[in-house]
């Protein structure tokens, strides 16, 4: 008998470009896996169309007229957990993205990467499994995430509060090997890198990331990560 094929992942664009939107929307007609179902220009259309339509992931511009990517994203992120956000940005200038991550976003992709990582990455944050543009991603928790150390004033971006450096908190709660699968995803690793590397199955590690998630009360992999980097199991890059 054949297996019915895996529902297309839904997907909702809110980027003021349209030349954006529609390039996005072209490729993704030509993919089995991955399905436009809205399309907005304002960060405000955007709320109101996630709320509405329900989709797995809304691919999120960072700058746009009125109601910006971070206030949109809050609010979409914290009307349900089911909707995941992946910021589209042009990282060199825009600070915000520190703001967006706060806010809940899920990933991070950068408007001059390959059209297929952008579109992988989509997938990978419907999935929940890795983080996107890992070089980004670093730089971004580098400077958002309080490094090991006595309390100092932190570094603030443009427009962004950030708070005190503090000592890395304490490991609570977690068994050895949840502090080994921590470290790793701290790392920027799937649950494949994961399980290759202690020797354990993929189904065993991705046991073990969603038992963080459940303790540490972490909302993706993304938070996994800052939490990583705030108990001092992971070095900040420089």
């Amino acid at each position: 008998m054949t297996a019915a094929p895996a529902r297309a992942i839904r997907v909702l664009l809110v980027d003021d470009q349209p030349l954006v939107r529609s390039g996005l929307r072209v490729l993704m007609a030509d993919t089995a896996d991955l399905e436009v179902v809205g399309e907005a220009g304002t960060g405000t259309d955007g709320v109101r169309l996630a709320a509405e339509l329900r989709p797995d992931v809304v691919v999120m511009d960072i700058r746009m007229p009125g109601m910006d990517g971070i206030e949109a994203t809050g609010l979409i992120t914290t009307a349900t957990e089911a909707v995941k956000v992946l910021v589209l940005t042009t990282f060199d200038e825009d600070d915000h993205v520190y703001g967006a991550l706060r806010a809940g976003a899920s990933g991070f992709a950068v408007k001059d990467m390959a059209v297929e990582e952008i579109l992988a990455a989509i997938r990978v944050v419907a999935a929940g499994d890795a983080l996107i543009a890992p070089g980004v991603t670093r730089r971004l928790i580098a400077d958002f995430v309080r490094a090991p150390g006595p309390a100092v004033p932190g570094r603030a971006a443009p427009g962004l509060e950030v708070p005190e450096v503090r000592a890395p908190r304490p490991v609570a709660g977690i068994t050895e090997r949840e502090r080994e699968v921590l470290t790793l995803v701290g790392r920027g690793r799937s649950n494949g890198e994961i399980a290759e590397e202690l020797f354990i199955s993929a189904a065993t590690a991705k046991s073990h990331v969603s038992r963080l998630f459940t303790k540490l009360g972490a909302r993706d992999r993304v938070q996994l990560v800052i939490i990583a980097y705030e108990m001092g199991l992971v070095a900040p890059p420089r």
